[in-house]
This record gives structure tokens, C-alpha cells and sequence, in this order.
């Protein structure tokens, strides 16, 4: 079975166009790499950030090995605390796609799930639904962010922030971008639902909880697959925004954004590899990300596709 959905898949127009196409090509070895490395980093990475047993202050600020006064202990370079710069990319990384991908499914859950029920339902439902979204699109998402979380640092205190830092990225940024999802949902259902095989279900008596989840959403997943690529790379954004306002992680756990805030001082002083590096580790991430999106919508949109 496995080998049949294997083979269909090489024979396939998506894996011919993806073969010819050498941005998407280059963008998915990339962005494999970054997969690989980030949760392999216990394995890669020479030291462990969050270990400070290791952490040594005398090698703080230490320039890349390339660089006049660098260590070959330390690819590239320390940070202001003495750790390890590549090291402390790959854990952040880690946390960063962690965070991105985590929240894509939860804005997912929530988008998909009142999309469908908003478009097969319709009516004062959907109305109200639809405003719903309206109303949570008239606020951005960092705006959104950025005061329930120092709300909830004010309420709690920063220590209880930090220990849930990760659990309050995922929700605040999944919640505050699923009308994303229940829009581009909501569109493709009310399109679907009047098709003949919609009807043949419900002439069956099939209940509507399983035309919609069973029938009708297998065929909107072209347009969901190509939002959630770029929704992660908006989600790490915001996660790397929110941590540059010292609303993210905590510098013990640092992601990509926090790394970038704690050697912003510095970049003037000469340390400018401490926000450089992993503000280029960001940006080539995110342009990967919207590069597969891009390739994504453009073969999965039958109105774009081209022989």
C-alpha cells in the first residue's frame, strides 16, 4: 500500500513541478536542514545553553572564529553571558519552530473548526462568526499580544511568566490569528456544499458534524496547506517581535527573537555578531517559508497552475 502511495505520488504533477522548480528545491533542503539541526541540537550542538555549570563569563562577548581575537572553541563566537553562539541558535531555533508550529495548529483548530460550522450552517451563525472574525482582525496580532501578556506578568508575576512562556506564546499568537483559517475555510464550504456529493451525503443521513469533517474538508486543504506555511513564518515573527519587547522567552530559554534583544546593546560596541547571526538565522527561515508557501499556493491554485 505504502509503496502504490509512494509511486502515485513520483507520478504525480505536484512532484514533476516541485522537481523543476529549483527556488522550492533550494528552500526545502533549507528549511529540512534547519528542521534537523534545531531538534537534533542536544546531539549537534557542542555546548548546552542551558546548563550554567558551563557557562563561563570570561568568554563572554568572544568574536566569531574567522575573526581577529576569535576561539576555535566557538564557531560563532559568545554572547554577552558567555555562551556558545551557535549552540544557543540551535536551542532558540528549537523554541521558535516549536512555538510557530505549535501555534499554526491551534490557530488551525480554531479557524478550520468555525469556518466549517460558519460555512455549512450559514445564516445568523454564520453572522455572527463572521463578525467575530471581523472584530479580532481589527486588532493586531502583536497589539493583541502585547497586552494580555503584560496583563499576565503583572497579574502573576515574572516568574510564573517565565515557567509558562512557551504555553502563552502558543495561545495568545493561535488565538489572535485563526480568522485566517475560518475565512479561507468558510469561502471554500459555501462552494462545496452545494455540490451533488454534499447532497448524496445528506440524502444518506449522514450527520452534519461528519459531512463536514468526513466529506467537505478533504477538499479544502489545498488553501489550508498553503495558509499554514506562511502562518507558521508569521507566527515566528511574531514570536521573535514579541520576544525583542521582552515579552517572549526569557533570556535562560532564549528563542531567535530574545537572542537578537539580548546583543542588541552591543551591536554598536563592536559585539554585532551577538544580533547579526541569529537575526540572519531569522530572516533566511522566514524567507524559506514563505518561498514554499509561495510554490505551494501556486501549484495547489488550479487558476494558477500551468502546464
Amino acid at each position: 500500500m505504502v509503496a502504490v502511495k509512494w509511486q502515485q505520488f513520483m507520478e504525480s504533477a505536484f512532484y514533476h513541478d516541485f522537481r523543476r522548480d529549483k527556488i522550492a528545491i533550494t528552500s526545502f533542503v533549507i528549511m529540512c536542514i534547519y528542521v534537523v539541526a534545531c531538534y537534533a541540537a542536544p546531539l549537534i550542538a557542542p555546548y548546552n545553553p542551558y546548563d550554567p555549570t558551563i557557562i563561563d563569563i570570561m568568554d563572554s562577548e568572544i568574536p566569531p572564529m574567522w575573526l581577529d581575537g576569535g576561539n576555535s572553541r566557538f564557531l560563532l563566537g559568545t554572547d554577552a553571558q558567555g555562551r556558545d553562539l551557535f549552540s544557543t541558535i540551535l536551542y532558540g531555533t528549537r523554541i521558535s519552530l516549536t512555538i510557530g508550529i505549535c501555534a499554526v495548529l491551534l490557530q488551525g483548530v480554531l479557524g478550520i473548526s468555525l469556518g466549517l460550522i460558519s460555512g455549512y450552517f450559514g445564516g445568523r451563525v454564520d453572522s455572527f462568526l463572521m463578525r467575530l472574525a471581523d472584530i479580532q482582525l481589527s486588532f493586531s496580532t502583536l497589539m493583541v499580544a502585547i497586552i494580555f501578556l503584560a496583563v499576565f506578568q503583572a497579574l502573576f508575576g515574572t516568574e510564573l511568566y517565565e515557567r509558562l512562556a512557551i504555553l502563552m506564546l502558543i495561545l495568545v499568537i493561535g488565538i489572535a490569528e485563526w480568522p485566517q483559517y475560518a475565512r479561507t475555510v468558510r469561502a471554500s464550504v459555501l462552494a462545496e456544499k452545494k455540490k451533488e456529493y454534499v447532497d448524496a451525503v445528506r440524502v444518506v443521513g449522514l450527520r452534519p458534524v461528519r459531512i463536514m469533517f468526513r466529506h467537505i474538508l478533504p477538499n479544502t486543504l489545498s488553501p489550508i496547506l498553503v495558509i499554514s506555511t506562511v502562518q507558521v513564518a508569521n507566527a515566528i515573527v511574531s514570536e521573535a517581535a514579541l520576544s525583542f519587547l521582552g515579552l517572549g522567552m526569557p533570556v535562560s530559554k532564549p528563542s531567535l527573537g530574545s537572542l537578537i534583544n539580548s546583543g542588541f546593546e552591543f551591536i554598536f560596541s563592536g559585539s554585532w555578531w551577538i544580533t547579526i547571526i541569529p537575526g540572519i538565522v531569522l530572516i533566511v527561515l522566514v524567507l524559506v517559508m514563505n518561498l514554499l508557501g509561495d510554490f505551494l499556493r501556486d501549484v495547489l491554485n488550479p487558476k494558477l497552475y500551468k502546464n
